[in-house]
């Protein structure tokens, strides 16, 4: 449905000097592809270029280099009108924090209302029916379309956020971190009615997080990113149960978990700067595998079973690798 094919962000930073600007390498050569009704998750740190990437899929950002292939068209060769009647209704976006992406002086049925006016769907009372399809869709009572946001509960916010998103009946939703700014007893009811949506309406849909758990949870696929770059890629099971780059594993053991204690790995070294960022693999400056064959050049791809790649010279032996794991119902 939607292909990045080895896109690069770079912006323009205060530092440098007067007569030069440093980049700051957002993302570097990343790649990733979403299918149909499937849920991409986008694990990794901190400032490692995951919002960046939610940006170029849904179009806001222009990448420096590469393509954006959607339907197997390059979007950023169509005309401006042709990405806002075509691209622009296809994609639908989730915010991190439902009280600062709602309008607090609209009522819910106006938030609703206002992707349909502004791409004129349907007559007046098509447009009033459809809102009220909508709040049904996410489980929300008829009474809650004349209150403000501000009177709403925080899970009952990104539940019109949510409906919201779905208002022009995208084929793909990138919700970047939509649990984070919730308490914890909510998170489980946003992440089961995102799967049922998917289920119920064949979506596609990008979960970005920083935390693995719950990517591991709701995502058919996860890649994983370090600096800018995508260091690992595969099957939500086997990322997660068989890692094979250094930096998956040690991302794993920082994530608490009531099933399991993983040896915590703690990393060591320089943390490298997006502005001037290390030769070869960016994780080398903190990895406990790493010898000189690293920092000659980023690691070529190597491939396993069931598209599960990763870029690494010393990756982790798929025999020591632990064994898949139940989850949680």
């Amino acid at each position: 449905m939607i292909r990045l094919d080895r896109i690069h962000v770079r912006h323009k930073a205060r530092s440098g000097g007067v007569l030069r600007r440093d980049s700051v390498h957002a993302l570097t050569d990343a790649s990733l592809e979403v299918r149909r009704g499937e849920i991409v998750g986008i694990v990794g740190e901190s400032g490692c270029g995951k919002s960046t990437l939610a940006r170029v899929i849904t179009g806001l950002q222009r990448p420096t280099d590469g393509q954006v292939h959607f339907r197997g068209q390059d979007l950023w060769s169509l005309s401006p009108s042709a990405r806002r009647t075509t691209f622009g209704p296809a994609v639908g976006v989730v915010f991190q924090d439902p009280s600062t992406a709602l309008n607090p002086r609209l009522p819910v049925r106006r938030i609703l209302r206002d992707p349909l006016d502004v791409h004129r769907r349907g007559t007046a009372r098509a447009r009033e029916a459809r809102v009220l399809e909508l709040l049904d869709l996410v489980g929300l009572p008829g009474h809650t379309l004349e209150a403000l946001p501000g009177q709403l509960s925080g899970g009952q916010r990104q539940r019109v956020a949510i409906a919201r998103a779905l208002a022009l009946e995208p084929e793909l939703i990138v919700a970047d971190e939509p649990t984070s700014a919730l308490d914890v007893s909510v998170r489980a009811q946003i992440l089961n009615l995102l799967t049922e949506l998917r289920d119920r309406l064949g979506l596609g849909m990008v979960f970005i997080s920083h935390d693995v758990q719950t990517v591991r949870y709701l995502a058919d696929r996860i890649a994983v990113l370090y600096l800018g770059r995508v260091v690992e890629e595969g099957p939500a099971d086997q990322v997660t149960d068989r890692p094979r780059h250094p930096y998956t594993q040690a991302l794993l053991s920082a994530t608490p978990s009531l099933l399991e204690r993983p040896e915590r790995i703690v990393l060591h070294g320089p943390v490298p700067s997006a502005t001037h960022p290390p030769t070869g693999c960016p994780f080398r400056t903190r990895c406990w595998k790493a010898d000189d064959g690293c920092a000659t050049a980023f690691p070529d791809v190597e491939e396993g079973d069931g598209g599960h790649r990763w870029h690494c010279v010393r990756p982790l032996p798929a025999a020591a690798a632990p064994a898949p794991r139940s989850r949680l119902a």
